[in-house]
């Protein structure tokens, strides 16, 4: 029996209808069991496609990628995705729309649905306008839908909002599940889901706070450690503290980077803006200061600056479980030496991670059509049989 298939039984058992025609937003919206179907058909779509099998579940169709804001792991694992399962990527520029002409967010959600089966979306930047643009978009879309406007219902994959990231969190925990070997050898691992410098500003807060609100869920003990002012969301710690609690594991947080490593795991070192730095910043924009915008970004620049001891080192890293704790980094890290002169990471830690760091952002693709799959597709388990059983070369040679 090929593991696909072992994989497609083990959805049987799962009570996931509640993910077909849904959309994802943030992990915490999902069950226990629907975030094993993601991992589950993740992980039967890359063996299929490791073993040459096509994994076309569409024979047409579109996608639509919309980013708000930079991205390339994301961008191309999107629409790496969208290919795998059979369909086309449109990449909406918003420079090249009509959008600057004043088109509406529900025009535009409908003139680009048109034959679209997901839509991805990217709008990190902004404390309580990602997730907002991304309901009204899709509240839109299913407008458009109930009046016979649009032929099916596109769903939303969010692929990075203001206040989660799931398909890197998930791409993050699914590495970490195959290098422990098996999700149930997570419970009481420790993670250090540390902020860490920067000489840049801004960073959005979706990876900590996803990683936390995720990570909670496995029984594992999270600690969140930043410098005192660099505070998440209070929402998502309390969402932290519940998923703990119910899991057996624990949240703690701390203002030191030495001891949320020590002993621990995994660490995650990563550099993000605070909450109410954030709530400031997206004010300042809503209003036209670019002058209050300017001010704001020298003065959390010199902030950063009073943390530059916050690095994961050799020295910090030795601190691990013996000395060798899995290091993660959703990409890119600001690499001391290399991409910076002080940064985030020591260039000696981050090349001795380098093979294990490409390969945790390896799952992404399969994490984001996983997520596709289960919301297409009204029989997952059957489809993931169906594909193996056809048995179709993606090529010949």
């Amino acid at each position: 029996m090929s593991k696909a298939i072992e994989l497609a039984k083990h959805l049987e058992t799962l009570h996931i209808n509640n993910m077909y025609k849904e959309d994802f937003y943030w992990t915490w919206d999902k069950t226990g069991e629907e975030l094993d179907a993601v991992f589950t058909v993740a992980d039967a779509l890359r063996d299929l496609r490791e073993r040459n099998i096509s994994t076309r579940v569409f024979d047409s169709g579109l996608g639509i990628s919309i980013f708000r804001d930079n991205s390339t792991r994301t961008r191309f694992s999107f629409a790496s995705a969208c290919n795998l399962l059979g369909l086309a990527v449109q990449d909406l520029d918003e420079k090249k729309s009509q959008i600057a002409h004043g088109e509406t967010v529900r025009e535009t959600a409908n003139m680009v649905s048109f034959m679209a089966d997901v839509i991805g979306i990217r709008d990190d930047m902004y404390i309580g306008e990602g997730h907002k643009y991304q309901k009204t978009f899709m509240d839109a879309v299913k407008e458009g839908y109930r009046d016979g406007i649009l032929e099916q219902q596109p769903t939303l994959v969010n692929l990075q909002c203001d206040v989660d990231h799931p398909t890197q969190c998930m791409a993050d925990l699914l590495h970490v599940i195959h290098h422990f070997g098996g999700v149930e050898n997570l419970k009481g691992k420790k993670i250090a889901m540390s902020w860490a410098y920067s000489p840049s500003y801004g960073k959005p807060l979706s990876v900590p706070q996803g990683v936390v609100g995720l990570f909670t869920r496995f029984g594992m003990d999270v600690v969140l450690a930043h410098p005192e002012g660099y505070d998440i969301m209070p929402d998502v710690e309390d969402v932290a503290r519940k998923n703990a609690a119910a899991s057996g594991g624990t949240f703690s947080k701390t203002h030191s980077m030495a001891e949320a490593f020590q002993d621990a795991d995994i660490v995650y070192p990563k550099s993000w803006a605070s909450f109410a730095a954030m709530e400031e910043r997206t004010k300042l924009y809503a209003a036209g200061d670019q002058a209050g915008i300017d001010q704001l970004e020298k003065r959390l620049l010199a902030e950063n600056a009073q943390h530059k001891d916050w690095a994961c080192t050799e020295e910090m890293m030795a601190k691990t479980k013996n000395g060798s704790g899995l290091y993660l980094h959703c990409l890119p890290a600001d690499i001391t030496g290399l991409s910076c002169d002080e940064g985030e990471v020591d260039n000696s830690v981050f090349d001795r991670y380098l093979v294990p760091l490409y390969k945790q952002a390896s799952y992404k693709p399969y994490i984001i059509a996983a997520m596709i799959f289960l919301a297409k597709v009204k029989d997952p388990a059957r489809a993931l049989m169906a594909l193996e059983s056809r048995g179709q070369l993606r090529k010949a040679f």
